[in-house]
C-alpha cells in the first residue's frame, strides 16, 4: 500500500477532516494489518459528509471494519 498515494487522499475537504484521517494514518496505520490498512484505504472513497457524520457519532457506516477506525478516530479524540 503507498502510504505517499494515502497522505494525498486523507486531504479533504475541511480542515478538521484532515486532521482527524491524517491523525489516524500517521498514528497508526503502520501498526494496523493489511486487512485494517485496505479498509482505511477503502474507507478514502466515502464522500466527506458522510465520514463527517460517522465521526461525529451522528451514524454509522455499514461495515464493521470501517467503524473500528471510526471508534479509534473517536477515542483519539475524545469525540
Amino acid at each position: 500500500m503507498n502510504k505517499a498515494r494515502l497522505q494525498w487522499r486523507v486531504r479533504r475537504g475541511t480542515r478538521e477532516l484532515d486532521a482527524l484521517l491524517g491523525g489516524w494514518l500517521e498514528d497508526r496505520f503502520d501498526r494496523a494489518d493489511a486487512t485494517q490498512q485496505q479498509a482505511f484505504d477503502e474507507l478514502l472513497d466515502v464522500q466527506d459528509p458522510d465520514l463527517w457524520d460517522w465521526v461525529m457519532g451522528h451514524a454509522r457506516p455499514g461495515r464493521p471494519d470501517w467503524q473500528a477506525i471510526i471508534d479509534d478516530i473517536r477515542a483519539r479524540h475524545r469525540l
